[in-house]
């Protein structure tokens, strides 16, 4: 298995190259998202530990810079929550010394940042992604169906506390589906809130036990967001590349 994947097509980061700094065998996550296209939590984790070694990423980034890709982003995502690995900060850094000009991102579903360690560990991050997708504490569980001890309300107050202290880009992904898309203002006064850079309005357009909402009910919702600085999947361009190993890419995002 490889840690470096793609690149992807991303409507929010155009061309990524993708850092799976967990790597596992199905999904290690401390979510079970009722709409996650990779299935189901296979390995439920609430404690951080190390994947990947450094210099195996640094191997891996070494052959793809070799290969002279065109990228805009490198993004720390994959087949689980990238936060859970403890030695995040240090791969960011390898990251940094082999593509010193290339912004880095991480795509998180919030759930540890609670843990000052992981906000400090953060901050070597161009972009923070932070999952926020439900209104209140039953609709969380009921949604995102969180195996971390913490509250939708404590996960909110570590977003606030990393808007302070991360000097990046901080935006907000937003997932929509049947289950919340009644809470659209709910939603925006959280993201008020917060105050970050971006809103990234999201429905499950990718394979999904889950039905994604319309181009219709998703404009809607953006209603509830106007005077904030937020993107629509629907209206939003992907670019075309060509993935190193498509095998890889597919294990984190199937078609």
């Amino acid at each position: 298995m490889s840690i470096v994947y793609g690149p992807v097509p991303s409507w929010r980061l155009g061309r990524s190259l993708g850092v799976d700094p967990v790597s596992t065998r199905g999904k290690t996550c401390s979510f079970n998202c009722v709409y996650c296209q990779l299935g189901p939590t296979r390995h439920p984790l609430t404690k951080r530990r190390i994947f990947v070694e450094p210099e195996a990423l640094a191997a891996e980034l070494e052959r793809v810079k070799q290969k002279g890709i065109e990228l805009d982003y490198i993004t720390f995502s994959g087949i689980g929550e990238p936060t859970l690995a403890s030695n995040l900060a240090e791969l960011v850094q390898v990251v940094r010394r082999i593509f010193p000009h290339h912004p880095i991102a991480i795509l998180t579903n919030s759930s540890l940042f609670p843990l000052a360690e992981v906000r400090r560990d953060l901050a070597g991050f161009d972009l923070i992604a932070a999952k926020v997708d439900a209104p209140d504490e039953g609709s969380f569980k009921a949604i995102n169906r969180p195996f971390v001890p913490f509250t939708l309300a404590e996960i909110i107050e570590g977003i606030k506390r990393l808007r302070d202290e991360f000097t990046g880009k901080l935006a907000l992904q937003m997932m929509f589906i049947p289950q919340n898309k009644d809470r659209a203002a709910d939603m925006a006064r959280i993201a008020r809130s917060i105050g970050p850079d971006e809103i990234q309005l999201n429905t499950p357009l990718r394979p999904s036990p889950v039905q994604p909402l319309t181009p219709e009910e998703m404009a809607q919702i953006e209603a509830a967001f106007q005077g904030l600085p937020y993107i629509n999947v629907y209206r939003a361009s992907r670019p075309t590349v060509q993935p190193l190993d498509t095998a890889e890419m597919r294990r984190r995002r199937p078609e």
